[in-house]
């Protein structure tokens, strides 16, 4: 059923792997692992060897563009595109490496159950509490990086994603909109902070609308490594205030 939705946008991607891991679990890492202080540290420090004298601050966080960009990605669509709610608790999800150490693939046990048009919030309650919130605290504490910028990070694959699948070739006209209207949403169902609340802006420059994060993902902190193409700090001044139809414009554009 997942083979579906990779076309289009998601063309390429290596398709989640269902069922029991078998041999292949000696390749791959449960994720609730990260967890645990010293096995967060051997990926991390195995990430971190490709950049000389690297800040932990902007190891961690380019690590978890890689991380969740992979995840993001699987969950939106088949949340959008299926209306499935894969079964991505940290304890339910193993992670392949590369052999620099980020986030490949993925290896599920089941394809997860289908969803019973809930909220934006229970759509993606589990990949929101179970997932993203323990693994961004965790990657808070190891590298004293303040979790808004993990969450920065989520928030911004969360967004290009949302765009990206309206052009998949199974979308509807509102297929994107509950993904939309979390992001727009300033406090969760059950009371607490979004953390995930608008992390992208579009700003309208001389050369067009530009996607500019609203927070810094610190990679600059890398000597190896350039600012993103929607860094806050490089995006130039706006020629004139962005018009409501400006706004969701933009898809395309560079995402690191």
């Amino acid at each position: 059923m997942l083979s579906q939705v990779y076309t289009g946008p998601l063309e390429g991607m290596p398709p989640v792997r269902i069922g029991e891991p078998g041999a292949a679990a000696e390749a791959t890492l449960r994720a609730s692992d990260l967890l645990k202080p010293a096995e967060m540290t051997r990926v991390l420090e195995r990430f971190g060897a490709s950049y000389s004298g690297g800040d932990r601050r902007a190891i961690a966080s380019l690590w978890s563009k890689w991380h969740l960009s992979n995840v993001i990605a699987h969950a939106l669509a088949t949340n959008l595109l299926l209306d499935r709610d894969l079964p991505l608790a940290l304890e339910e999800t193993r992670i392949t490496l590369s052999p620099e150490g980020y986030t490949v693939g993925l290896h599920l046990p089941h394809e997860g159950g289908v969803l019973a048009a809930p909220t934006p919030y229970q759509r993606f309650q589990r990949l929101i509490n179970r997932h993203l919130a323990p693994l961004i605290d965790a990657l808070s504490a190891w590298s004293g990086a303040a979790p808004r910028v993990f969450w920065s990070n989520a928030g911004n694959y969360f967004e290009h994603f949302a765009h990206a699948l309206e052009q998949h070739p199974l979308a509807a006209t509102h297929t994107s909109t509950p993904a939309l209207e979390l992001l727009d949403t300033t406090v969760f169902d059950d009371g607490k902070r979004n953390p995930l609340y608008r992390p992208i802006r579009y700003q309208v420059t001389d050369e067009g609308t530009q996607r500019i994060r609203q927070l810094c993902c610190l990679r600059y902190l890398l000597p190896e490594v350039e600012y993103c193409g929607n860094c806050p700090l490089t995006c130039p001044k706006p020629a004139r205030k962005p018009t409501r139809d400006s706004e969701r414009t933009g898809q395309g554009h560079h995402l690191s």
